[in-house]
Parts: C-alpha cells; structure tokens; sequence
C-alpha cells in the first residue's frame, strides 16, 4: 500500500511516503515556520523523487491532534482534501501517539507531552503503544497523581521542559526523558501506525481532536449556554 503520512500538528512538521514497509521519502523540519507555506510543496518534491503520481497514493495518514489549533487544521484540512479528490483512505492518528512511538521499550511507560502553557499540558500514557490513560488537556499535578499509582518505569517525550523538576522529584530514578530525535514527532512512526490496524475514516466526518475549545469558542459558549454542542461546521456542510 503507498501511504501518504502527515504531521503538522505542532511546531515539528513531518511528512513520509511509506510502501511495504518501508519509509521511501521523507522531509522533517522543527523550525517556527508557516506549515502552509512547506507542506504541499514537500509532498510535490518527495513524490518525484519516489516517482509516484498522486493516483497512485491508496491512504493519507494524519495526526489528528492535540496540538496548536492552525497546525492541525492544516494537516486535516490537506489530508481531507486529498482523499476526497483522489477517493483514497484516509486514517487519524494522535499525535500524542505518534510521539510516544519514538520508544519502543514495551516494559516503559511512555509519557508524550505537548506544553499547553501555565502548567498545562497535553498529555497520554502508553505503553507498547497501547493507551494507558488517554490522549487529554490536562495539568502537571494530574499527570503526576495518575503516574503514582504505576510503578513500571517511565520515559517523557516531546515538550517536557518546563515540567522537568517536578516530574524528577517525585519519581526520582524511575523516571528518564527522551533525547534527540525522540522528542520529535516522525513521519515514518506516523506512517507506520497508519498503516496498521487504524480505522479508516470518512472524509466528510473526520474532524480534528483538540481535546478542548479555543478561547473564542470558549467566550462563544459562555454567552450562548442554549446552544453549546451543536456541530456548526456539519450544518454549514
């Protein structure tokens, strides 16, 4: 199968052409730049390097979030448009999820992370890629709560920075922190996942997993409590 694998769901931008199990091209940046501005553009250079016409592609694989709300929106977006127009698969996965692949320890709690600011995160725990406590928008004091009552060790990745301190004071040696590249979402990993035993979506009702609202959707739903819920992007449709 010739996948499509896309990640722009936070500052790392990761995108891989992937077939019978191997990754045939692939381009990753981590630089504070436009996604919009990159992605096609990549997708069109890694293509005639592999010498693939788009009516070759059979699935596109996207991270479908959490993560900054203009980063997934462009990855759904593209991901949708191309399945629609070329009438390929098309499959979701976290990208919490894709992260924590990096480790491939099945013994190891894997904690990906993503810093939502103010001691706020967006976080999971897995292990051997199998969900432990789900993809969430949650805090520090909540990720440590759940990660005591565990007791294998644990391994954060991604962006941990500023949780560093309090995550080592109260796990001490049993816990480690992912280096380099493992700390980066991989378009490979993502591929690879995809290329699994992930349900394959409908493009029309594929939506993007924020894992919470926007601050003007939030000031939205205060001022119109009646009608929190509704799906305004599916009646526009």
């Amino acid at each position: 199968m010739k996948i499509l694998a896309i990640d722009t769901s936070n500052q790392p931008l990761a995108v891989a052409l992937y077939a019978d199990g191997q990754v045939l091209s692939y381009r990753e940046t981590n630089q504070s730049r436009n996604h919009s501005l990159q992605l096609l553009p990549f997708i069109a250079e890694m293509m005639t390097e592999v010498q693939w016409q788009p009516t070759e592609l059979e699935r596109v694989v996207v991270a479908q979030g959490p993560g900054s709300y203009t980063g997934v929106r462009i990855g759904v977006t593209t991901a949708k448009t191309l399945a629609t127009t070329l009438g390929i698969e098309l499959v979701g996965v976290s990208s919490l999820l894709t992260l924590a692949a990096n480790v491939e320890d099945s013994q190891t709690l894997v904690v990906p992370i993503f810093d939502a600011r103010n001691d706020n995160l967006y976080g999971a725990v897995y292990q051997n890629q199998q969900v432990i406590w789900p993809d969430q928008h949650t805090n520090i004091n909540e990720l440590v709560a759940f990660l005591t009552t565990t007791t294998a060790p644990i391994c954060v990745v991604g962006e941990y920075t500023n949780f560093v301190e309090q995550l080592t004071t109260n796990f001490g040696a049993r816990i480690s922190f992912g280096q380099d590249g493992e700390n980066q979402p991989h378009g490979a990993k993502l591929a690879q996942l995809g290329a699994t035993a992930m349900p394959v979506a409908l493009p029309d009702a594929f939506v993007p997993n924020y894992l919470r609202v926007s601050q003007a959707e939030a000031d939205w739903q205060d001022a119109h409590p009646d009608e929190v819920g509704q799906n305004y992007v599916e009646e526009v449709n």
